[in-house]
């Protein structure tokens, strides 16, 4: 099968079963556990941060997160399109009891002007705004530069409210950037890392920020369910992923680039360049030749995973199980299926 539907389909390299197989592990509660030690060491010092804590997922690091920020009755602010609200079940007011104030966000974009406008005064009939949260890069396949990232960071300091990014794929941000990790790193207090996604390790996040962030986060994580005792067989794999697998991320972008060009060319397929600036494809094709799902079934009797299209619209991944040729057969069986 082609798989195109997500980078969160990768398979665990030869390397990271290796690695898994032979991993030295301990109980992690206790801080005994060396090979999550040694991930958790990597991955602050990939992001020049004071420390890092092991979770089972991005949806655990971000809910860690705003816990961790944050008091029951707070408000935090965020864009109406990011993951935090729309794809994480309403996880905020469920366990943290805290009220989100969302911004238009289309392109997952928060301006200032539209941040200093939700930031509460203090009145006895406000909520408190306690933190901010970004998404870099956001779901839309946007990446957030380092002067758009400055300029929220700047302002928050400025009102004294942290920034929590959401950078599942953060890593791929920098790399679409052209920037060391580390440097755009430094306009967010902590941040969400999928070592699960083009990274290709099985199971697993990063949450990154200063010592006592993390010391409380670690806290609040044995509250949720996180402590997940020898579960150095797994980080050993995210040790692959960010030392390895983070160097060949712009495979994955070339390779997008190349396959939005390529599905351009085709009758009755549009695609967003404005936006193809990760590993993420935004097309659209013409249901006036084709419905959603004759579309989708077409191409899945073929070997070919996508998701659904809505409307003609849709979005395609490229990560490590993806390789020209499979690009090649891909728009090969689309221009077909679209030209019967």
């Amino acid at each position: 099968m082609i798989d195109l539907r997500s980078d969160t389909v990768t398979k665990p390299t030869e390397e990271m079963r290796k690695a898994m197989f032979e991993s030295e592990v301990g109980d992690d509660v206790y801080g005994d556990d060396p090979t999550v030690n040694k991930l958790e060491e990597l991955g602050s010092e990939f992001f020049g941060k004071e420390a890092s804590l092991f979770v089972p997922s991005g949806t655990f690091a971000n809910q860690l997160a705003i816990l961790t920020w944050t008091n029951p009755g707070n408000e935090i602010i965020l864009g109406d399109s990011c993951h935090i609200f729309q794809h994480e079940a309403g996880a905020p007011g469920l366990i943290s009891s805290v009220n989100t104030s969302q911004i238009p966000s289309s392109n997952g974009v928060l301006k200032v002007d539209e941040i200093s406008k939700r930031v509460r005064s203090k009145d006895i009939h406000h909520p408190k705004t306690t933190l901010i949260c970004t998404e870099n890069a956001h779901s839309s396949g946007n990446v957030l530069t380092i002067e758009e990232s400055k300029d929220i960071y700047e302002f928050a300091k400025s009102k004294n409210i942290p920034v929590h990014t959401d950078g599942a794929r953060f890593i791929n941000a920098a790399v679409s950037l052209g920037v060391e990790t580390r440097d755009l790193a430094q306009y967010s207090d902590s941040i969400n890392l999928c070592l699960s996604k083009g990274l290709c390790a099985p199971i697993g996040s990063l949450l990154i920020g200063e010592k006592d962030f993390i010391d409380k986060a670690r806290f609040y994580r044995k509250i949720l369910g996180g402590g997940m005792r020898q579960v150095g067989v797994i980080a050993s794999a995210g040790i692959v992923a960010l030392t390895k697998m983070s160097q060949r991320l712009y495979i994955d972008h070339e390779n997008a680039s190349y396959l939005g060009k390529e599905l351009s060319k085709i009758d009755g397929v549009s695609v967003n360049f404005e936006n193809l600036k990760i590993n993420m494809i935004f097309y659209n094709i013409d249901n006036e030749i084709i419905s959603d799902s004759d579309f989708h079934n077409k191409l899945h009797k073929q070997g070919v995973l996508i998701n659904p299209t809505d409307n003609g619209s849709g979005r395609l991944v490229t990560h490590n199980g993806i390789s020209r040729e499979d690009i090649d057969t891909f728009v090969a069986l689309v221009k077909d299926i679209l030209s019967n």
